[in-house]
Parts: C-alpha cells; structure tokens; sequence
C-alpha cells in the first residue's frame, strides 16, 4: 500500500463523512429559479437527516477560476468530513471526468474535473480521486438528460456519501491524484520585487485579493504609510502602473483613493476607500492577471537582510 493510499485511509477511519452529515453546494446557478432548490431537493430524498448548506451559488457563469478559488476560500473553515459539491460546468454533458476527491484536509469535493480544485490541489493537496460510475450514481430515470449532472450526479452522489449510502470506494474506479489545473501565477520575491496573482475580487467592494502573503510583502520593508509601486498587467500588458500607500484600513486614505492593505486571509490586497477599485481601472482576476509590488524608497531593512 503506498503512502497516498495509507494516508486516504487513515482520513477516512478519523474523519467519517457519515458522521457529519453535512453537503455544501456552490455553483454559478444562481437563485432565480428551481435550480438550486431541485439540488438540495435530490439530497433531501437521499436522506432527510443531512445538513444541507449553501456556499454561494453567485458565481459568475462558467467562470471556473472563481469556483476554484471560493471552494478554498470557505472549505478549511468547515470540519473534516464535511462534503462540498461544486457544480460551476460549461462542459456539462462533453468528455470531462466527474469526480469525487479526498483531500489532505479530510474533506470530500463532489464536482466536474475542469479546474474548480486548482486552488484545493495546490494549497491542500489531493490523496484520492475516484470517478463517478453512472452507473451506480446516478438520479433514477435521469438517463437522458446530459445538461443537469448538478442534479443528477453531483447532488445525488454528494448526498449518498454523505448518508452514508454509499463508501468513497464505491463512487466509481480509482484515478491518479492529477486533477485538471488551471495556469497560477506563484507569487514570488526577486531581491527587488514581489509578483503574484490576482485571485479574487471582494465581490460588493470590488478591491483586488491577491496570493501574496503579509509574510512575504514584509520582505519588501515597507511599513504603515509608507508607498508601494503597483503594476498590473493582463497577459503581459500593463493595465495599472501607480504608488499608493500601504494602510491598516481604509479610513487613512481619502475617499475614492487608492490603497493597499492586509485582507482578512492575511494576504495584500488593493482597493479604493469607499469605491470599487477593478471597476474604476477596469481590473478582471484569474488566469493571465499578474501584481508586481516594489517599495518605493528602496529596499527596506527586512529585504535588504534577504
């Protein structure tokens, strides 16, 4: 037995699924009709003791990136063996794999294998993964329809794990651990500067969440008030190219002013005080957007010691 399938066990025997009982949804549904409801509905008929959740169902349409990225977000602060099923599928009915994952965390990711566990294989990492035999797990009498397989397969196989109707063993056959990814910019520091990713927006506020941790910021040695050169570009054009001043909040800059600040993931973040900085600089998030952070005065003290 190797070490990935030693440690999938010894997930499963601590964190039994069965035992919470709980399914979060997430999808790009939307809440303006029946979509969601027929979901939990299939769930509910799966077992009518199980805790059904909503992480969001806002994402933008087909926009797999924020899928991925929401599903981290939200999933570390549920406890181990909680069932996530993640439906945002602009390839619905086509080649794609659907599949169910264990993750190093304990918990199990119900959803289409096109990107949306990029961000869980990268920062949690992936033990098992297992398709999903329709055969087995599949709506009764839903055979032939192709375009709901939220309902039809995701749903339903996320309830019966859940329930316990079902073992993970019994989802379908054993697949490598290699999930489909999409390309992410690491963040990194040169000596000069520091470049990430824009991962995400603050939705209602529209200010740039990023994947440069405050650890990593802090080699540039800037301190509270202090100014930060910040470069965007979108697939190697630059976009945004100005200084602004690293603050604790937005109340140190005037309103409409631009700032840079510590979010509450602990990671950089840009944003206009009391506006929304991506529609004001027309700034999008994902694939291609890449933040480069320079101090201003220089290299400060912590990166002069790097």
């Amino acid at each position: 037995m190797d070490e990935k399938t030693c440690l999938a066990e010894k997930l499963k025997a601590e964190h039994p699924w069965t035992e919470r009982r709980t399914v979060v949804f997430m999808s790009d549904f939307g809440t303006g009709d029946g979509a969601v409801s027929a979901m939990h509905g299939v769930a509910d008929e799966v077992c009518r003791d199980l805790k059904l959740e909503d992480l969001t169902h806002e994402i933008p349409q087909f926009n797999i990136w924020e899928a991925s990225y929401r599903l981290i977000q939200a999933m570390t602060y549920w406890a181990p063996g909680t069932v996530f099923v993640c439906v945002v599928d602009p390839g619905v009915g086509s080649a794609r794999k659907s599949v169910a994952v264990l993750t190093r965390s304990g918990h199990i990711v119900v959803t289409p294998d096109n990107g949306t566990l990029t961000h869980v294989a990268r920062q949690i990492g992936i033990v098992e993964r297992r398709e999903i035999s329709e055969a087995v797990n599949r709506l009764k009498n839903s055979q032939r329809s192709y375009t709901f397989h939220g309902r039809d397969v995701y749903a339903y196989t996320g309830a019966r794990l859940a329930a316990g109707v079902i073992g993970f063993n019994d989802v379908g056959e054993r697949l490598d651990d290699q999930v489909v990814q999409l390309n992410v910019q690491d963040s990194c520091f040169d000596g000069k500067q520091i470049v990430g990713a824009i991962d995400i927006l603050d939705t209602r506020y529209g200010s740039l969440w990023t994947n440069i941790s405050d650890s990593l910021f802090s080699r540039l040695g800037v301190q509270y008030g202090g100014m930060v050169r910040v470069t965007i570009s979108d697939r190697g054009r630059i976009v945004y190219g100005y200084e602004i001043k690293y603050c604790k909040n937005f109340t140190e800059v005037g309103r409409g002013e631009a700032l840079l600040y510590i979010n509450s993931l602990l990671n950089v973040g840009v944003a206009v005080n009391q506006g929304s900085f991506s529609a004001e600089y027309r700034i999008g998030t994902g694939e291609g957007w890449v933040i480069a952070l320079e101090n201003v005065d220089g290299l400060g003290p912590a990166a002069r010691s790097q």
